[in-house]
């Protein structure tokens, strides 16, 4: 067991092969990778969904860890959306589910675990990992480092910061917005 506050990488497969993916973990030494999408699995790429992941991941001497119920970015309370169905990240932090997350996080990075989060979003700016999970971790005094979509290690608030700038297109609301609600609209919008 490693000592000292570690701190929390997040990486999402994107266009990235499993291989690709288990090798730049293995780089980064990661131990944990705790999936944080809602919905574990992909028919796009099979191989990422939740039973060929963690068989993958074991046979590589990393662990997997399911999240998507607490840290997933589409949860299923209805509260967590917004009139137009966006996911409203606000909203999502005040859930006791998510808390126990965040704690479960908070405690491995306090004992020295090395641990990724991942999701399926190449560009952690478009991901909930960055807009809610690690603005949480941030608030709560731990590191947060992301993997970009051409394999570069980032801080935190470099992403936020092109998240911001708009580099990607993504403002089409006011910069508050964009950080706390998801660029998608996924819930059932009332008359739609």
């Amino acid at each position: 067991m490693a000592s000292g506050r570690a701190p929390i990488i997040t990486l999402g497969y994107g266009r990235r092969t499993l291989e690709e993916c288990v090798a730049l973990l293995k780089a980064h030494h990661v131990q944990y990778v705790v999936d944080v999408r809602s919905s574990p699995r992909s028919g796009y790429k099979p191989e990422f969904s939740r039973e060929p992941l963690s068989a993958a991941f074991r046979r590589n001497s990393l662990r997997y860890v399911f999240m998507g119920e607490e840290l997933g970015g589409r949860p299923d309370d209805p509260s967590c959306y917004d009139d137009l169905g966006h996911v409203d990240y606000l909203a999502c932090r005040r859930r006791a589910r998510f808390a126990d997350g965040i704690l479960r996080l908070l405690y491995a990075s306090r004992r020295g675990y090395r641990v990724a989060l991942m999701c399926s979003e190449g560009r952690p700016e478009t991901c909930h990992r960055s807009k809610l999970i690690a603005e949480v971790l941030k608030e709560r005094g731990v590191e947060v480092l992301h993997l970009d979509e051409s394999d570069g290690l980032r801080s935190h608030e470099e992403i936020i910061d092109r998240l911001q700038a708009g580099q990607l297109g993504l403002l089409d609301d006011c910069a508050a917005n964009v950080l706390h609600r998801s660029r998608g609209r996924y819930a059932q919008v009332a008359g739609s």
